[in-house]
C-alpha cells in the first residue's frame, strides 16, 4: 500500500478512468436496448414471415452492429486500466474483482462473438429457427456481459463475501453467491440495463420520426415506433421500482451518497425529499443550505427507510456522529473511524513484523486487533473528515436530471403510442421534431446515472475499506496526462466515425422492400 501520493496524479488518474467509462457507456446502451428491439422484430418475422418485418429487423441490426464494434474497443481499454492505473487496487482486491470480469470474458464474451457472426452474415444460410436464436443469444450474451461488470461495480459499493488476508494483503473471496447476488448488485444490474432499453426506444423512434419529416419509409417508420413505444414504456415503468430498490440500498449501504444526493445536511426525523431546489453555493454545512427549494415531506424517510417518520443522518450527522443508530448504539464520528482505520492499519503491520520474527503469540494478538478494526480500514488514510463528503452540487443536480428525464421519457412514450395507434403521429410533426431531439436526452440520463452513482461514493474505489488515494498506481503524472489527452483523440475520432457511418446508414434507408411503403 502507498503512504503518500501526488493529489495531481489521483486526479488525472480519475479523471482519465472517468472519461473512458463515460465514453464506453455512449456505446453500451444503444447496444443493450437496441438489440433487443431488434430481436423483437425478427421474433414478428418468424412468427408472420413477412419480408417487411425482416428488411426492418436487418435495418436496426445494421447500426447496432456498427454501434456494437466500436463499443467493444473503448470497453477493452477500460479493463486495461484497472492494471495499468490502478493497480494497488487490482493487487488489493483483484482475487475478487477479477472473478466476475473473468466469467464476463470467458461466458458472455465468447457468448456474444459465437453468435453475432451468425446473425449478421446467416441469413439465408441458416434456418429461421436457428438465426432467430442466434439474434436473441447475441443480445442475451450482451445483457450477461453487463451483469458481470455490474457485479464487479456494485461489489466497490458494497464488498461482501470476503475476508482479508493478513499474510498476503490481499482481500479473498469465501462465498461467491454473496458477491453475485448482493441485493446492491441485483438492483444496479436491472437499473442499468433497463436504462438501456430506454435509449434503444428512445434512438428507433427519434430516426423513425426523421424518415416521417423526410417523408419516406412511413410503414417502416410507424411499426419501428409502435413497438418500440411500447418497450420504452415498459422499460420506463420498471425503471421506477429499480430506482426506488437502489435508493433504499443507497440509504441502508452508502448513506454519504444519499446525503449528497439530497443536498442533506442536518438530517432527522420525517425528512423530505427535494423535488426542485437550488443549492446555495455559499453554504456548505448549514441548515439553511439551499437558495430555493420544493420537498415532498416525509418522502425520504420513506423511500430510505420505508417509514415516512425514519430517521435519515445528514451530512453533519455522519461527520460527527453520536445519533443512534438501526442497532441502538451511537454512530461513530469521523474522526473515531479514521482512528480505527490508523490501529487496522497499524496492526497489520505489526501482525507481519511479528510473522517475521515468528512471534505468534504477538502476532495472533495483531491479528485479532486488525479484524476488529478491519470495518474501517480505509478510513486511516483519510487524512481529513472533510474528504470524507463527495461533491455535493453536482451528485445533487445529476441525480434531478435523471430522475426528471426519466418523467418525461414515461410521458413521451405514451403520447408516442397514443398518437400512433390514432394514426396522428404521421402527421404530427411537432411530436417528430420532440422525437428526433430527445435521443440525447437518454444518453444524458444515462451519464447523470453514472455521476451519481460513482461520484456519490467518492474518496471510496472500495466503500470504506479502500479509498481512490490508495488505490492507485506510482505513475508519473505526466503520462497520465498524456495518455488522457491520447485517449480524448481516440474515443472523439471513434465517436466521429460512429456517428458519420450511423448517419449515411440512416440516409440510406431500410432495404428496397420497405422504402415504397408509404
Amino acid at each position: 500500500m502507498i503512504e503518500s501520493i501526488d493529489t495531481s496524479l489521483i486526479d488525472w488518474s480519475r479523471a482519465q478512468f472517468a472519461l473512458t467509462a463515460m465514453y464506453h457507456w455512449l456505446f453500451v446502451p444503444l447496444t443493450l436496448g437496441l438489440g433487443v428491439i431488434q430481436a423483437i422484430l425478427e421474433t414478428i418475422y418468424y412468427k408472420t414471415g413477412d419480408e417487411f418485418w425482416k428488411k426492418t429487423a436487418q435495418f436496426w441490426m445494421k447500426l447496432f452492429g456498427i454501434n456494437f464494434a466500436i463499443g467493444v474497443a473503448t470497453g477493452l481499454i477500460l479493463e486495461f486500466e484497472f492494471g495499468t492505473n490502478w493497480s494497488n487496487y487490482s493487487w488489493f482486491v483483484g482475487d475478487i474483482f477479477g472473478a466476475p470480469l473473468a466469467i464476463e470474458g470467458i461466458l458472455a464474451f465468447f457468448m456474444e462473438a459465437t453468435f453475432i457472426a451468425v446473425m449478421f452474415f446467416g441469413w439465408d444460410k441458416v434456418s429461421k429457427r436457428f438465426h432467430l436464436a442466434s439474434t436473441w443469444l447475441t443480445i442475451i450474451g450482451a445483457t450477461l456481459s453487463a451483469l458481470w461488470i455490474l457485479i464487479a461495480n456494485a461489489w466497490m459499493q458494497h464488498p461482501a463475501g470476503m475476508h482479508f488476508n493478513p499474510d498476503t494483503v490481499r482481500n479473498e473471496m469465501f462465498d461467491f453467491w454473496a458477491v453475485a447476488l448482493s441485493p446492491v448488485a441485483i438492483n444496479k444490474f436491472f437499473h442499468t440495463v433497463l436504462s438501456g432499453w430506454i435509449v434503444g426506444a428512445l434512438f428507433v423512434i427519434g430516426i423513425s420520426s426523421w424518415y416521417l419529416l423526410k417523408k419516406r419509409n412511413t410503414r417502416f417508420a410507424l411499426e419501428s415506433i409502435k413497438i418500440s413505444a411500447i418497450f420504452g414504456l415498459v422499460a420506463s415503468i420498471l425503471i421506477v421500482w429499480t430506482g426506488d430498490g437502489s435508493a433504499y440500498q443507497v440509504a441502508q449501504k452508502q448513506p454519504m451518497k444519499l446525503a449528497a444526493m439530497e443536498g442533506l445536511y442536518e438530517g432527522g426525523n420525517k425528512v423530505g425529499l427535494v423535488g426542485i431546489g437550488v443549492l446555495n453555493p455559499d453554504k456548505t454545512s448549514y441548515k439553511d443550505n439551499f437558495i430555493f427549494d420544493i420537498k415532498i415531506p416525509g418522502m425520504l424517510s420513506f423511500l430510505a427507510e420505508r417509514d415516512l417518520n425514519g430517521y435519515v443522518p445528514g451530512i453533519n450527522n455522519l461527520i460527527e456522529g453520536g445519533y443512534t443508530t438501526k442497532e441502538g448504539t451511537p454512530a461513530l464520528s469521523a474522526a473515531e473511524k479514521i482512528e480505527k482505520g490508523q490501529q487496522a492499519i497499524q496492526a497489520l503491520a505489526n501482525y507481519r513484523q511479528a510473522k517475521k520474527d515468528k512471534d505468534e503469540t504477538a502476532a495472533k494478538q495483531y491479528r485479532a486487533t486488525l479484524e476488529e478494526n478491519f470495518p474501517y480500514f480505509g478510513y486511516g488514510y483519510i487524512k481529513d473528515p472533510g474528504d470524507l463528503v463527495p461533491h455535493v452540487g453536482m451528485t445533487f443536480y445529476s441525480f434531478r436530471i435523471m430522475v426528471i428525464l426519466g418523467g418525461y421519457f414515461i410521458l413521451l412514450f405514451i403520447i408516442a403510442l397514443v398518437w400512433n395507434k390514432k394514426d396522428k403521429f404521421q402527421d404530427a410533426r411537432w411530436l417528430q421534431k420532440v422525437c428526433l431531439w430527445s435521443i440525447p436526452l437518454g444518453y444524458i440520463a444515462g451519464q447523470a446515472g453514472w455521476i451519481v452513482a460513482e461520484v456519490g461514493r467518492q474518496p471510496w474505489a472500495i466503500q470504506d475499506i479502500l479509498p481512490t488515494s490508495a488505490s492507485i498506481s506510482k505513475l508519473a503524472t505526466s503520462s497520465v496526462q498524456t495518455t488522457f489527452f491520447l485517449f480524448l483523440i481516440l474515443f472523439t475520432i471513434l465517436l466521429i466515425a460512429e456517428i458519420g457511418i450511423m448517419v449515411k446508414a440512416i440516409k440510406k434507408g431500410p432495404a428496397e422492400s420497405t422504402n415504397n411503403e408509404n
